[in-house]
């Protein structure tokens, strides 16, 4: 009888154990559900003197020995923590096109800090009109995916300017980022373009220069692809007094404090736009441009931008004469395409009214 007891005793006191480890194990895992760890922080050491990535292009690679070139022989030391990248974003078209800048710099691992400005009455969600609000409610959802998945630290701004209603580009001017003196140098990518080496556009925080925004494109224009900006109290201020809060007052502005630089553009150029792709040199090769170019623009006259699905017949006519530029043109707006749909989750936009109700869009495949 007593080892009977105590048999059942032994086997009542396992029951028990295991059915307290069972509700323990229950309880942290109601825990973790309710207050989920937070995302891993990537790692930026101010005293980081090395790219994610190997300094430009490879050693020994034309690329290398050209930016090199250009910035003494030597890397210079970084502060990545004062190096970023921002986007200024006014318009809801062009919102995907931040986001998927900020997606391809955490694909290939740049340093630079990711910062991304939109207008503070965003957050506030008071739109009346039914598709202004579905708009307003897309531009929101992928800001928080910037800063969810891509680590992008966003700041929503107020309109800097009077620029009367409707006018909300000329009320957020590019002329605000020299506000953010946190940063030694922003870099700002205009839309809508594609990232194609983010390493050659690291270097560019490298560059020695005081120059309130430095411009690097193949012409002397004030719509260049790429800005380095140096942000300075004295030239915020400067900017805002000489601005009237319409766009001639701002491109006069950075027409007048913008130095032009000239970079090599062997192997390939560091900024550049499809429409370059018309007039290019006979030894033009598209799988060099498409691997090692920096940023590519996509703006075309006669088209109004890669996130539309524009006509068939302006899309053929658009392209360069056939040959490695013409292969070079088609992969970069199906590229376009592509990262639009796996970053956003957006196709392409239904074609523009000026193109007329009734037309064909273009399939974007050979024929």
């Amino acid at each position: 009888m007593t080892i009977s007891s105590g048999i059942i005793f032994i086997f009542t006191s396992l029951l028990f154990l295991s059915g307290y480890v069972l509700q323990q194990q229950t309880v942290r895992s109601l825990q973790a559900a309710i207050h989920p760890p937070p995302p891993p922080v990537p790692s930026a050491s101010p005293s980081a003197t090395a790219l994610a990535r190997p300094f430009g292009h490879p050693p020994g690679s034309n690329g290398y020995a050209s930016y090199q070139k250009l910035l003494g022989g030597l890397a210079p030391d970084i502060d990545w923590k004062k190096a970023a990248y921002v986007q200024l974003v006014t318009a809801h078209m062009t919102v995907c096109n931040a986001v998927m800048i900020f997606a391809e710099l955490a694909t290939q691992k740049s340093r630079a800090q990711r910062v991304l400005l939109y207008p503070k009455m965003w957050d506030q969600n008071i739109e009346q009109d039914r598709l202004k609000a579905l708009e307003l409610e897309r531009s929101m959802r992928l800001i928080r995916v910037a800063a969810v998945r891509y680590g992008v630290v966003l700041a929503p701004i107020e309109g800097m300017l009077d620029a009367g209603e409707g006018n909300i580009e000329a009320a957020f001017p590019l002329s605000g980022l020299l506000s953010l003196t946190r940063f030694d140098h922003v870099v700002y990518l205009r839309p809508s373009g594609l990232i194609i080496d983010s390493s050659l556009l690291d270097t560019l925080f490298s560059i020695p220069t005081n120059a309130s925004f430095t411009s690097f494109s193949d012409s002397s224009s004030n719509s260049s692809p790429l800005a380095l900006i140096t942000p300075s109290k004295a030239a915020f201020h400067t900017a805002m007094a000489s601005l009237r809060g319409d766009p001639f007052s701002e491109l006069s502005y950075l027409h007048s404090n913008t130095h032009f630089l000239t970079l090599p553009s062997t192997p390939a150029p560091l900024v550049s736009r499809t429409s370059s792709l018309h007039n290019v040199s006979e030894d033009f090769e598209s799988e060099t441009f498409l691997s090692q170019a920096g940023y590519v623009q996509l703006l075309d006259e006669d088209i109004k931008g890669p996130e539309y699905n524009i006509p068939r017949d302006v899309f053929l006519q658009s392209r360069p004469q056939p040959g490695e530029a013409r292969t070079a043109w088609e992969e970069l707006y199906e590229m376009y395409r592509m990262r639009r749909m796996d970053v956003c989750g957006l196709d392409l936009e239904p074609m523009p009214a000026i193109y007329g109700p009734e037309v064909d869009v273009v399939d974007r495949v050979e024929t």
